[in-house]
């Protein structure tokens, strides 16, 4: 069976299971539609948010960005897992006692004021929005290769099945077939990794295998694989951070860019009962180290079986000493097809720019390897193109693996950037639906109008999504760290605000919002464009425009800082919360029932 056919076997089956999923676990009401009725076991919740989690950054980018960026790269994992934690001790359980359907409506009630509402649904959409880019590229990438269709077509053919299982199952319909999704993502992540690891370390373990020996060579892994890339003229994987600060600034926005993000919030309102909320995420935790402890290894394989199918000699000795890859071997040997493959797509380029029949690849602008090329008759690097996304994508068919493990693979990238998707469309609807139209614009709407109101919203929001991801401003990690920029300056001061301070008003936490919202996205914008059009950007993105070397990516850190300040000096200068208020952020803090305490 050639390779074409199993993908579709693989995915067709996956997208099957997806929507009988969701016709099976379809929305009735409001609260099923929302918040799947309040009733899913915190296993399975955690499961599912797992899902909702490791989106086509975490699938696809996240282990190609660690395969050329190394060890500075590292703050992906650091940031997005430690967020977890601060979303189990310090928001999940208040919110989820809070009770109710979204993130707006808790601002708006603790806040006491609609403005705060909408201003929160304004940030949602564009957090949401902004991180939907990145799922639909994801989308559109796997597609183009496995299907063998256009980037474009893949996107249109992606946002046709999120619609059919989202639009009609709501949250009920999202979270039973992200536990789907999980499963499929999870195997399709790790049996490769698993392979990989034996065939380059002999160890079963990625985990293991990544700090373990290179058979061929006799040498730790870590160590051939910087002898390699150091050999080409490249930064050894393990060097240090170039700025400290920017790491620093990065990890912290992904850290608490993952506790304000809408969509993983409102999947803590769906459990039964407010330790749920906290098991749920300790569980998710579980499950998403499953993936993130396996992705270093993925990234680092990767990169060495790229530069070792370059340059065959790198594999038990220095590359320079043999050959590098023929035109003729590429096009003779079958167990090199899949570079052909991934050209027609237009992820990875080559060029013979001397005519010599080889593919010199290394780093034309390192000056050691300038003299060298110079004395070979080399005139740059003709690997001219890699793009991230792919890394993770073709790592299998790079290491000669079997067509089952590469149509797995497929299907499991599609789990990813759907499932994700689909939570980000679910956040962005009912926003609409319940925070602007039945909080704002008409209160008396009935929950059957709410309902369809609801699904018109979502299905809105996928036709955006879907035109943004035929424009992306990057790499699909680096969009989706973008939103986490946004979430980091926004959402999350203003939920710890209004859950641990009774003196923030909603002066403060309008105020906050503002200043955090408008400083990071035009930060943002001025180096990627303004909302993120080609060719509108102002200032030039490369590290030596960037203030103090702050990147747009780490911006976020700095924007919640001034939310936090802004809001507690303008609720300071003004008039204190309502006691009513004061006394629902205690009852939110205080288990119910609790009293004072006795002696002992």
């Amino acid at each position: 069976m050639d390779q074409f056919t199993l993908n579709l076997i693989f995915v067709g089956l996956t997208f099957a299971l997806y929507i009988g999923i969701a016709v099976w676990a379809r929305a009735g009401s409001t609260a099923e539609f929302y918040a799947a009725g309040q009733g899913v076991n915190p296993v399975l919740n955690g499961m599912a948010t797992g899902a909702d989690w490791m989106s086509a950054a975490s699938f696809i980018s996240m282990a190609g960005i660690i395969a050329f960026g190394g060890y500075a790269t590292s703050a992906y994992l650091m940031g997005w897992t430690g967020g977890y934690v601060l979303l189990a001790l310090l928001l999940a359980p208040y919110l989820r006692k809070f009770g109710k359907f979204t993130v707006p409506q808790f601002i708006g009630d603790r806040f006491y004021s609609n403005g705060a509402r909408l201003l929160a649904v304004v940030c949602l959409i564009i957090i949401s929005v902004t991180y939907v880019i990145g799922q639909m590229r994801g989308v559109g990438v796997t597609f183009s290769r496995f299907l063998e269709v256009s980037t474009d077509t893949g996107l249109y053919i992606g946002a046709a099945i999120v619609f059919a299982y989202a639009v009609f199952g709501g949250m009920k319909g999202i979270t039973y077939t992200q536990v789907a999704q999980y499963c499929v993502l999870i195997v399709a992540y790790t049996i490769p990794a698993i392979f990989i690891s034996l065939q380059l370390t002999g160890s079963f373990l990625p985990q293991l295998g990544f700090i373990g020996t290179h058979e061929a060579s006799g040498v730790e892994f870590l160590q051939k694989l910087d002898e390699v890339v150091t050999e080409l003229g490249f930064a050894a994987y393990t060097a240090e951070t170039p700025s400290m600060l920017n790491t620093f600034l990065f990890t912290m926005s992904l850290m608490i860019g993952t506790a304000g993000l809408p969509h993983v919030i409102i999947r803590f309102f769906t459990v039964p009962k407010v330790a749920d909320a906290r098991s749920s995420a300790g569980w998710a935790l579980v499950f998403i180290a499953l993936l993130y402890t396996i992705a270093p290894a993925v990234g680092s394989m990767a990169r060495l079986n790229l530069t070792t199918t370059m340059w065959p000699a790198a594999a038990t000795g220095n590359a320079l000493d043999g050959e590098a890859l023929s035109l003729e071997q590429i096009n003779s040997d079958p167990a090199l097809g899949w570079i052909a493959t991934w050209q027609k797509t237009g992820l990875l380029v080559m060029e013979d720019k001397n005519g010599d029949g080889k593919i010199q690849y290394y780093n034309d602008k390192s000056p050691a390897l300038q003299a060298i090329a110079t004395e070979k008759g080399w005139t740059g690097n003709e690997l001219t193109k890699v793009d991230n996304d792919i890394m993770v994508l073709a790592n299998p068919e790079i290491a000669a693996l079997p067509g089952w493990v590469i149509a797995l693979v497929a299907a499991g990238a599609l789990a990813a950037a759907l499932s994700t998707a689909a939570g980000l469309l679910l956040a962005i609807s009912s926003a609409i639906s319940h925070d602007l139209i039945k909080g704002s614009i008409n209160p008396n709407i009935s929950e059957k109008g709410e309902l369809l109101a609801a699904r018109i919203a979502m299905a809105f929001a996928i036709v955006v999504a879907t035109y943004l991801g035929l424009n992306p401003p990057g790499f699909a990690a680096q969009v989706v760290a973008l939103a986490f920029g946004l979430a980091a300056a926004t959402i999350f001061p203003a939920l710890m605000m209004g859950i641990f301070s009774k003196r923030v008003n909603k002066e403060g936490a309008i105020v906050g919002m503002l200043v955090g919202l408008i400083f990071t996205a035009v930060y943002i914008f001025l180096y990627k464009g303004w909302f993120f059009i080609p060719g509108t950007n102002m200032l030039e993105d490369v590290p030596s425009a960037y203030v103090f070397g702050i990147s747009p990516l780490s911006i976020g850190a700095v924007g919640a800082v001034l939310n936090f300040v802004s809001a507690f000096v303008v609720s300071n200068a003004t008039q204190a919360p309502p006691q009513d208020v004061q006394d629902l952020v205690e009852s939110i803090r205080i288990p119910r029932g609790a009293g004072a305490a006795t002696g002992h």
